[in-house]
């Protein structure tokens, strides 16, 4: 793994080159041999620190046992990359000390080593002549389209992150298959997938930025990114239909269904009457999606449905959402608003006995069955993008058939991370 280090400007000047290092882990272990120059000191001692809530940087360094002149001076020196003020509780970093031989006097701070973003680190070294030497280093980052191909083992959020993918990945995914799959009843362990996603990725396995889905294959369901003739990028299945159909089975993300379509009792009357919709259950203030295109035509209270929201599609139909904690910043009615687009938020308004999203979907007026309901299918590619689309689908299916598979037919690449909390002064 190779860092360039990162060229620094100054006066219309540009300074030459740290030389260069295999990785940040060499510069942290230059502390350790310097060391070895510090008269009156044992060989230094890798100490593993996070700051603490409410904590200082200053009052970390200090906990790895060096004096509090020590710690000031190391901060001070830090302060001329970063921000040293403004740290997140968390940050990890690493200091290397030195005890003092015959174990009389305080630590010897040798050098501090933490990562500053997710392709960034800075090192703090001793020098011979005992001052403390700052570097910053850049890990190289090379654009790669991923194969991962795994199973189902928890969620899928959890198991994609497995193959790199990052969270922005998944959602993506998610609403690609949200009117095809229930996540909560058609998906079991086991289940096999295959993702293709453009990703940043540091030379170290680290992903920091992800780009486009280019493939999505779950459960032998399968959807291929394709720019259309007007540059609308739309997906769609083996045959050329659009994977966006009409209205979305599931409004909201990773919810459970709760309540069906039908007689119930209900929880709060206590009689049995007609449940016009489903329930899904969701944690206060999850994000609530219009299920398909269309104009609100209702974005107010309403009765024992408490905050509601209902969405005029074409042909007649209308989609309602009920109990919600909240509508999305400015949504009104006669609002346009698209497949995907959060209208609102899981709440427990109106006669509720918890978080949760009462969906109905009505055809002329007339609410219907949201499971089951026959709605108006995708469009299709025909003609001249049919045929391009056909060539671009021939190019990934070789892809998920020559790529991605190790001996044990699992793609290894590593978990995606976010980066720490600190910001470099530009």
């Amino acid at each position: 793994m190779a860092f360039g280090c990162k060229l620094a400007l100054a006066n219309g000047r540009i300074d030459p080159p740290l030389p260069d290092t295999a990785s940040v882990q060499h510069l942290a272990s230059e502390a350790f041999t310097q060391a070895e120059a510090q008269p009156g000191f044992s060989r230094p001692q890798n100490v593993a620190l996070k700051i603490k809530p409410g904590e200082t940087f200053e009052a970390a360094v200090q906990r790895a046992g060096v004096t509090a002149q020590e710690a000031h001076e190391a901060v001070a020196t830090l302060g001329e990359a970063m921000d040293t003020v403004h740290i997140k509780a968390g940050m990890p970093f690493d200091a290397a000390i030195a005890q003092p031989q015959g174990e009389h006097g305080p630590a010897r701070l040798i050098g501090l080593s933490l990562r500053s973003g997710p392709a960034s680190a800075i090192t703090l070294s001793r020098t011979f002549d005992g001052a403390l030497r700052l570097r910053e280093m850049q890990e190289k980052v090379n654009d790669e389209q991923t194969v991962a191909k795994g199973e189902i083992d928890g969620s899928l959020y959890e198991s994609a992150a497995r193959l790199g993918a990052t969270p922005t990945v998944t959602a993506q995914v998610a609403k690609m298959f949200a009117h095809k799959l229930d996540f909560q009843r058609d998906i079991q362990p086991g289940d096999k997938f295959t993702l293709i996603f453009d990703r940043k990725v540091t030379e170290s396995g680290r992903t920091i930025q992800s780009g486009d889905v280019e493939y999505a294959q779950i459960k032998g369901v399968k959807f291929y990114r394709f720019e259309r003739r007007d540059g609308d990028v739309e997906y769609f299945d083996e045959n050329g239909k659009n994977v966006r159909g009409f209205l979305l089975r599931t409004p909201v993300d990773g919810a459970r269904m709760t309540s069906t379509f039908g007689m119930r009792k209900h929880p709060i009357l206590g009689y049995t009457r007609m449940h016009k919709g489903i329930d899904f259950g969701a944690g206060m203030g999850t994000p609530v999606v219009a299920a398909g295109d269309g104009v609100v035509v209702e974005a107010r209270r309403w009765g024992t449905y408490g905050n509601w929201v209902r969405i005029r599609h074409t042909g007649g139909w209308d989609t309602g959402y009920a109990h919600l904690s909240r509508f999305a910043k400015g949504l009104h009615a006669g609002d346009r608003v698209r497949q995907g687009q959060v209208i609102a938020y899981v709440g427990s308004t109106g006669a509720s006995t918890g978080p949760h999203l009462h969906y109905e979907i009505w055809k002329n007026g007339q609410r219907v069955n949201p499971i089951g309901a026959k709605v108006p299918q995708g469009t299709v590619l025909a003609g001249a993008e049919l045929a391009k689309f056909r060539t671009v689908k021939a190019h990934i299916d070789h892809l998920v058939e020559t790529k991605g598979d190790d001996q044990n037919g699992e793609t290894a690449l590593a978990m995606a991370e976010t980066s720490d909390s600190v910001g470099l002064r530009r």
